[in-house]
């Protein structure tokens, strides 16, 4: 008789997920990504009616999930958040911003705007809920929305691509140093993603032509192609996976 092995679980039952910026766009995937796989998740983000909507319509599809207004560059008020509702299973940092512009006509502002939401605050959220994890003995996910620029260079983007290299490498220090808690730390790297957010960028002609001529698989991306890497993050299917990358690119990084 062989013994087979069996494949490990995809579900979160009775697990609680925290996911920032899930109002809308590929934040929004990811909080259903991991409501449909059974998790309770608590929603943050800035906006109070948008986020209400999106709670309210994965409620109504029998999923699980409740609102949390917050900037989540507000280090104490993100950590009163924490605190309040956790301790969580699993993070899914998705709050980002981008303004870009050519490296010459950077301002101090925007590089300081930029830094303090996708670096800084991705920081210290991964603290705030690691604390709790460990604490509580919860061998967790936590889970950052990086970026394909957190790998390679990009025009007009040399802030934005900064702080998503600054991601990578914190997580790779994170999952080195909380390992030993059974924590595992990785990102999830988008290619140019279809959302309300990117449409100045696909209603540019010059640019769409040189994002298609950089995508192997021929077709920008769209939010479903980040929900199946977020959901096999966050469960016991990736239990050996840590301190890594998963490319959501369409081949752009391997060229």
């Amino acid at each position: 008789m062989v013994d087979l092995p069996s494949t490990p679980s995809f579900r979160l039952d009775g697990k609680k997920a925290f996911v920032t910026g899930g109002s809308s766009g590929i934040g929004l995937g990811c909080a259903v990504a991991l409501a449909e796989v059974g998790a309770h998740v608590v929603i943050a983000a800035r906006g109070k009616e948008r986020l209400d909507e999106a709670v309210a319509a994965i409620n109504a599809k029998g999923m699980s999930a409740e609102a949390v207004v917050l900037d989540v560059s507000d280090i104490a008020a993100m950590r009163k958040v924490v605190a309040d509702h956790g301790p969580f299973d699993v993070l899914v940092n998705c709050a980002g911003i981008g303004r870009h512009s050519k490296a010459l006509d950077t301002t101090e502002e925007d590089f300081d705007f930029v830094a303090e939401v996708n670096w800084k605050a991705a920081h210290f959220v991964s603290g705030a809920v690691a604390k709790g994890m460990i604490d509580n003995g919860i061998r967790g996910s936590i889970i950052h929305i990086s970026s394909q620029m957190g790998h390679v260079g990009g025009i007009d983007r040399s802030v934005y691509c900064g702080s998503k290299h600054a991601v990578e490498g914190m997580v790779k220090s994170m999952a080195i140093e909380w390992g030993e808690y059974g924590l595992r730390v990785n990102t999830v790297c988008p290619t140019f993603i279809r959302t309300p957010l990117t449409e100045v960028t696909f209603n540019d002609p010059e640019k769409i032509a040189w994002v298609m001529s950089k995508i192997k698989l021929g077709r920008v991306g769209m939010v479903e192609d980040i929900m199946g890497a977020v959901a096999y993050l966050a469960t016991d299917a990736s239990s050996l996976v840590t301190g890594t990358s998963i490319l959501v690119d369409g081949g752009w990084t391997a060229g």
